[in-house]
């Protein structure tokens, strides 16, 4: 499960992540205005699955699927779907990079934060790929969290220093520079369509199927 939390375990064996909880309200809000009133969301790198749970009961008449590759993290996510509202499904054993581990069925978003970071940029590619199939009405929406690089925008100390401990820990991670991403989405079919200044220097990317 690649996290840089500090994880809590809860007495039912669900994971807490302090981030996940303070980033929901605010990655909620953008949800609720660029989602569609119904159909099917593809989570990717769901982690502990407090976002999954807290998505799917704010917006009941969407149907929330979490995935991720790792067991640790599909073990929390079924504990928060324990008592969890109807439209959270069972987690998928996903991997961006693995297009065997890939849903065949169609979707009407996808959703992934905090991934591209912390994980080769072989995984973005396979992000965008995955989008690109499974998003195959036109105006299916992908929606990206988390910190990226801009070259018209000065880099905050913040995330300077966050981009370098990542490096640190794995030479491959690092905050991705915010062009290629869209320009890698292009290649799929994938439209940059907005960018949102979210808390604490991170951005939500929006992205429309053409």
């Amino acid at each position: 499960m690649q996290t840089l939390d500090s994880l809590a375990v809860l007495p039912d064996g669900a994971l807490s992540s302090p981030a996940a909880q303070r980033n929901a309200v605010a990655i909620l809000a953008v949800l609720k205005a660029h989602l569609p009133a119904q159909g099917r969301v593809l989570e990717v790198a769901s982690g502990s699955g407090e976002h999954a749970r807290a998505f799917a009961t704010a917006l009941p008449d969407l149907d929330w699927t979490p995935s991720d590759p790792s067991p640790e993290a599909r073990v929390s996510i079924e504990a928060w779907r324990r008592d969890g509202p109807a439209n959270l499904r069972a987690p998928l054993s996903l991997d961006a990079e693995a297009a065997e581990t890939w849903p065949e069925g169609a979707f009407n978003a996808v959703y992934c934060a905090n991934m591209t970071h912390i994980s080769p940029w072989s995984a973005t590619e396979g992000l965008m790929g995955l989008a690109g199939r499974v998003l195959r009405r036109q105006g299916g929406l992908l929606a990206l969290y988390g910190p990226y690089l801009e070259t018209d925008c000065p880099l905050a100390e913040s995330n300077a220093a966050f981009d370098e401990n990542l490096k640190a820990r794995n030479p491959a991670w690092g905050l991705r520079d915010r062009e290629a991403v869209e320009a890698l989405a292009g290649a799929h079919g994938l439209a940059a369509v907005r960018r949102v200044q979210m808390p604490a220097n991170n951005l939500m990317l929006l992205f429309r199927r053409t």
